[in-house]
């Protein structure tokens, strides 16, 4: 795949929260031909509700829709809270998932990765995403994994790290030219 264009979900609506930094960081780390744009303000979706999602589908459900239907493939990147992810990506994927077996998420390559301060690295979280996004129809890289735990600057930096990011970013765009 030439070209090759990801969307990155973020579960940490905090501007200055360290998964925050990791999508920029995803960003920065694409190489030449791979487009990723971070989806911003999921704050904004209204929580999924079939009455909404009709013919007056909610601005801010549509344009995820989009930018998830136009890209190649999605990276999750998202902390743990209270031992399971973010409402923030429950809400967003249960959006792109509609309609049931044709929503924007459908065969779409994705992996969950992130970094916590904490000791487990979101594992759970992460875990509790690829199911959902499973059960969405995304074809999930179960052996794409990056659960850092005691995430800090010093992690973002480290450049044994930012490889990990490169080989994310790498699985992905190669899951989604095998997917093409």
């Amino acid at each position: 795949m030439s070209n090759a264009r990801l969307v990155v979900l973020v579960g940490s609506l905090r501007t200055g929260s360290i998964n925050r930094r990791l999508a920029d960081g995803i960003v920065a780390e694409a190489p030449d031909g791979v487009d990723v744009h971070v989806a911003s303000d999921l704050e904004q979706l209204p929580f999924y509700n079939e009455d909404l999602d009709g013919t007056g589908v909610p601005a801010s459900a549509a344009e995820l829709r989009s930018l998830v239907a136009e890209a190649d493939g999605i990276v999750v990147v998202t902390p743990e809270y209270n031992g399971t992810m973010p409402a923030v990506i429950n809400n967003a994927i249960d959006w792109i998932s509609r309609p049931y077996g044709a929503g924007a998420i459908v065969a779409k390559p994705l992996a969950a990765v992130g970094t916590t301060p904490t000791p487990y690295g979101g594992k759970w979280a992460h875990e509790h995403t690829r199911h959902s996004a499973r059960i969405a129809g995304a074809a999930v890289l179960d052996d794409v994994l990056l659960s850092e735990p005691h995430g800090s600057e010093e992690t973002l930096a480290d450049p044994a790290f930012r490889s990990r990011v490169r080989e994310v970013i790498d699985a992905v765009v190669s899951a989604a030219s095998v997917a093409a």
